[in-house]
């Protein structure tokens, strides 16, 4: 059952048809999914303020309900590592139309997956996993499964993927964790279930995984 708080993000989101994304991590959060360290910034002043207590390097990105694809239209600005930087990219982006303020969070590593819903007319939503970040669309390397989905079903979407070497520690790196990602995805499902028809679709992409924790980087979420 959503919250009276959910309801709300996803209440005063129908003006435009789709979540901001400070929002839409907010949701996310009060949901059990990890999001990162953020502020949704309004003034400059804000958003050194953050960035100072957190620590350089952040990332920030616009916020605008005019641009949905923020990385498209330069809109998200990675590694900025002081505050002289992080002026000149606030100062851009308030030059963006519909300009709302800027997101501004701490920097995530890990391994780059993605994680996504959409209802399906026919046989409800479908949760798909996969490698992601930016190269989601040339390596087409996901998995699909109907919700809800336990940690049996996790498992075996991990199998699945051409990359699963990748979650275990391939080459000496630090494998992710199991259970930080299994808890995600277990989280994600039954928001999927509690949405019902209220969201036409979820795009978490990058979530990034670690051996610690498992972060939803980036979320765009799109209502009917």
């Amino acid at each position: 059952m959503l919250s009276q708080d959910i309801m709300e993000i996803l209440s005063k989101s129908r003006e435009w048809g789709w979540v901001l994304e400070p929002d839409a991590k907010r949701l996310l959060a009060l949901a059990g999914l990890k999001v990162p360290e953020f502020i949704w910034a309004t003034s400059l002043k804000e958003a050194v303020g953050f960035a100072e207590k957190i620590g350089y390097p952040v990332v920030a990105k616009v916020v605008s309900p005019k641009v949905i694809h923020k990385t498209d239209s330069g809109g998200v600005v990675l590694g900025i590592d002081n505050k002289i930087a992080l002026g000149e990219i606030f100062h851009r982006f308030s030059g963006v139309d519909g300009f709302a303020g800027v997101l501004v969070e701490e920097t995530v590593s890990g391994l780059e997956m993605i994680v996504g819903s959409k209802m399906d007319y026919q046989f409800g939503p479908v949760i798909l996993l996969g490698i992601g970040g930016t190269g989601v669309e040339i390596y087409k390397d996901t998995t699909l499964r109907m919700a809800p989905i336990g940690p049996k079903d996790v498992k075996s979407m991990l199998k699945s993927l051409k990359a699963h070497e990748l979650f275990e520690g391939y080459r000496g790196a630090e494998p992710v964790s199991l259970e930080e990602l299994t808890r995600t995805l277990t989280a994600f499902s039954s928001l999927i279930i509690d949405l019902g028809e209220e969201v036409e679709s979820i795009d978490l992409n990058p979530v990034i995984c670690s051996a610690k924790r498992c972060v939803v980087a980036d979320a765009r979420i799109m209502l009917y």
